[in-house]
C-alpha cells in the first residue's frame, strides 16, 4: 500500500526526475518514464529486480521498502545501510 508513496519519496530524496532515476538505477533499456509514473501512482509495481535497484540507490535494505509496516528513514541518504531491526 506504500509502495508507491515510498518510491517517489525516493526520488525525491535523489533529486532527480522520472528519466533521471532511469538512468540512475541503471535500466535505460528496460523501463521508460511512464514505468516510473505508473509505479509512483500505485497503478503499477515495478519487479524485484528494480526494487532491489531502488534500495541500493536510497541505500536502505529492500524490507524497508516493500514492507509496509516500515517508514523510510527521515535521511533517506545514510552513511550506512538502514536495517529496521
Amino acid at each position: 500500500m506504500k509502495l508507491a508513496k515510498k518510491l517517489l519519496q525516493i526520488r525525491e530524496a535523489l533529486g532527480l526526475s522520472q528519466n533521471g532515476l532511469i538512468e540512475r538505477l541503471e535500466l535505460p533499456d528496460t523501463i521508460q518514464q511512464r514505468n516510473v509514473s505508473a509505479w509512483e501512482t500505485g497503478y503499477r509495481e515495478p519487479n524485484l529486480l528494480t526494487l532491489t535497484k531502488y534500495a541500493k540507490a536510497a541505500n536502505i535494505c529492500l524490507d524497508v521498502l516493500v514492507d509496509d509496516e516500515y517508514d523510510l528513514p527521515e535521511s533517506l541518504l545514510p552513511k550506512k545501510t538502514y536495517h529496521p531491526h
